[in-house]
C-alpha cells in the first residue's frame, strides 16, 4: 500500500512509499536477529564510535534535517532546529548514561570477585510519533545501539521523510547490515512488527496506543515494555509579577502549537485578585502569539498542527467543553488567511465544570480557580495521568508541598512544564508510562544486568557442604 507524507502547511507532497507488510516485517526481524550476535559482541567502544559517526552526520546535515522536520510536522524552522540540535546531543549524553546506569564493577570478595555487568535485550522495535520525529525515536535508539541491541524503526505515518534521513544517516556511519532497520507504515505495519519475535518495544505516543500495547504483550513478559505517553499536566500559577508569570503559562501550554506531551493543559490560580490579574495577562500575551507556516518570515511563534484532521479535533473538543459549561476566554479558531491545520491559542475557564480527564493535543487551556492551596494540589492530581505538574510561586513552603504531594516524573517550579533535559530521566506516572522514564533513563530499559560471582581456579567446597555423612 502506497501512502504519502504531506507538508500541512501548504498541502504539498513531501515523500510517498510503499507501507511494509507482514512478510516485509518478519524479514526484517529476521535480519535483526541474525545481526543481534555479531554486534553484542563488539567493544563499547566501537559501538561509540558508530554512533560518534552518526552524530557527525547529523551536524553536517543538520539543515536538511531541520527542514524536513518543520515541512513534516508543521512547526517553525528555529523550532526545528532545536529538535536537531538535541539528536545531536543525544549522543554524548546516552554514552555518559550507558556507563553510568549500565556499565560494570566488581569487588574483590574471598574466593575472588563479585561482578555486576548489563547485557542487551536483543531486538528492539522502536515506533516514534509525529511530534518530534527526529528527536523521540533517536531517545530510544541510540542508547538502544550503545548497549549492543539491534534496533528496527517505524516511524509515524505522518512524518516519513525525517525515519528516511535518520535511516540514511546510521548507513553513512557504517552500521553493519541488519543492526538497524527502517520500516515505513501505519497502524498494520506496527501491529504486524509487534506481532514478530521481538524482545523489546519501546513507543511514544498516546495513552490509549500505549494501554493498547500493554494489553497486546500481557502475556509476552520476556518483551520488554517502555513507554513514554501523553499528560493531562498541571500548572499552578500562585504568585508573582503577573506579566512573568503569563510568559511561563504561555510558554507551557502553547509551544509547538500544544503539541507537545509536557505542555500544561489545565491551568490552576487562586480565586481573587492575584489570579485575575495573571489570568488577564496570560490572556493578553497569547492573543499576541503570531501563528505561520514554517518557514514565514518574520518566524512565526506557532506553526501548523500536524494535520487539518487533528485541528478539527481539538475544535470538536473545544466545542464539547463549551457545551459542558465552559466560558470562552479566548476563542481557539482558524485563522481566516491560513489552511485548516492552523489554530489560533484558546483558553476557557472550567471553574466548577467536571471536563473529562483528556489529553487535548493542541493549543487549547482550561482554567481552574480554587480557594486555597490544599484545592491547588487536589485539582493538580485530579488526574490519571502524571507526566508533568509545575508551580510558580516564590514561597519555598508552598514548593516543598507540591514537590512532596503532586504526582507526576517532572515538576518544574517557576518553569515551563515543557522544561526537560536529555540529561535527566523523562517518564510519568499512571497513564503517562509505565515506570520505565526515559531521556537519562533510557540505558535502564536497554540492557539487563547480570550479577556474577567468580572465583579463577576450582575451589573444594566439601568443607562447606553441611551435614555429610562421615
Amino acid at each position: 500500500m502506497i501512502f504519502r507524507s504531506i507538508d500541512p502547511a501548504s498541502d504539498t507532497l513531501l515523500w510517498e512509499g510503499e507501507a511494509a507488510d507482514a512478510a516485509t516485517c518478519a524479514a526484517a526481524v529476521a535480519r535483526a536477529r541474525a545481526a543481534f550476535p555479531a554486534w553484542a559482541a563488539l567493544p563499547q567502544s566501537a559501538r561509540e564510535d558508530h554512533v560518534r559517526r552518526y552524530k557527525a552526520l547529523l551536524s553536517d546535515r543538520s539543515d536538511a534535517f531541520a527542514k524536513a522536520i518543520a515541512r513534516e510536522t508543521g512547526k517553525p524552522l528555529w523550532e526545528a532546529k532545536t529538535e536537531i540540535a538535541s539528536m545531536i546531543g543525544k549522543v554524548d549524553i546516552s554514552i555518559a548514561a550507558q556507563a553510568e546506569r549500565a556499565g560494570s564493577r566488581e569487588q574483590a570478595t574471598p574466593f575472588g570477585r563479585a561482578v555486576l555487568r548489563h547485557k542487551p535485550h536483543g531486538v528492539m522495535a522502536v515506533l516514534g510519533p509525529y511530534n518530534f520525529p527526529g528527536h523521540l525515536p533517536n531517545g530510544h535508539i541510540v542508547p538502544a545501539l550503545l548497549a549492543g541491541d539491534v534496533v528496527i524503526f517505524k516511524p509515524s505515518e505522518l512524518t516519513p521523510l525525517v525515519g528516511e534521513l535518520m535511516a540514511q544517516a546510521f548507513r553513512d556511519a557504517g552500521l553493519p547490515d541488519g543492526v538497524f532497520t527502517l520500516l515505513q507504515g501505519g497502524r498494520d505495519t506496527g501491529a504486524a512488527l509487534i506481532a514478530q519475535d521481538i524482545d523489546g518495544l519501546l513507543f511514544t505516543g498516546s495513552a490509549g496506543a500505549g494501554a493498547h500495547f500493554t494489553r497486546v504483550m500481557a502475556d509476552r513478559p520476556g518483551v520488554i515494555l517502555a513507554l513514554e505517553l501523553g499528560g493531562n499536566n498541571p500548572l499552578v500559577a500562585w504568585d508573582g509579577d503577573a506579566q512573568a508569570v503569563a510568559s511561563i503559562i504561555v510558554q507551557s501550554a502553547f509551544i509547538t502549537a500544544g503539541q507537545r506531551c509536557s505542555c500544561a493543559r489545565r491551568l490552576i490560580l487562586p480565586q481573587g485578585a492575584a489570579g485575575d490579574a495573571i489570568l488577564d495577562a496570560t490572556v493578553a500575551l497569547a492573543r499576541r502569539l503570531t501563528i505561520g507556516a514554517w518557514d514565514s518570515q518574520p518566524e512565526p511563534y506557532m506553526g501548523a498542527l500536524i494535520s487539518a484532521e487533528a485541528a478539527a479535533l481539538a475544535k470538536a473538543r473545544h466545542a464539547a467543553l463549551l457545551a459542558l459549561g465552559g466560558v470562552e476566554l479566548l476563542p481557539l479558531e482558524q485563522p481566516a488567511d491560513r489552511g485548516g491545520a492552523f489554530l489560533t491559542p484558546g483558553i476557557i475557564d472550567m471553574t466548577g465544570v467536571e471536563a473529562p480527564d483528556e489529553e487535548i493535543f493542541a493549543p487549547l487551556l482550561q482554567v481552574i480557580r480554587v480557594a486555597d492551596f490544599d484545592a491547588a494540589i487536589a485539582a493538580a492530581n485530579a488526574t490519571r495521568y502524571g507526566l508533568a505538574a509545575g508551580l510558580i510561586s516564590a514561597d519555598d513552603a508552598l514548593w516543598d508541598r507540591f514537590l512532596l504531594e503532586s504526582r507526576a516524573g517532572v515538576v518544574n517550579r517557576n518553569r515551563p512544564t515543557t522544561g526537560a533535559s536529555g540529561a535527566m530521566p523523562f517518564g510519568g506516572l499512571g497513564a503517562s508510562g509505565n515506570h520505565r522514564p526515559s531521556a537519562y533513563y533510557a540505558a535502564d530499559y536497554c540492557a539487563y544486568p547480570v550479577a556474577s560471582f567468580e572465583a579463577a581456579q576450582v575451589l573444594d567446597l566439601t568443607a562447606d557442604i553441611k551435614g555429610l555423612a562421615g
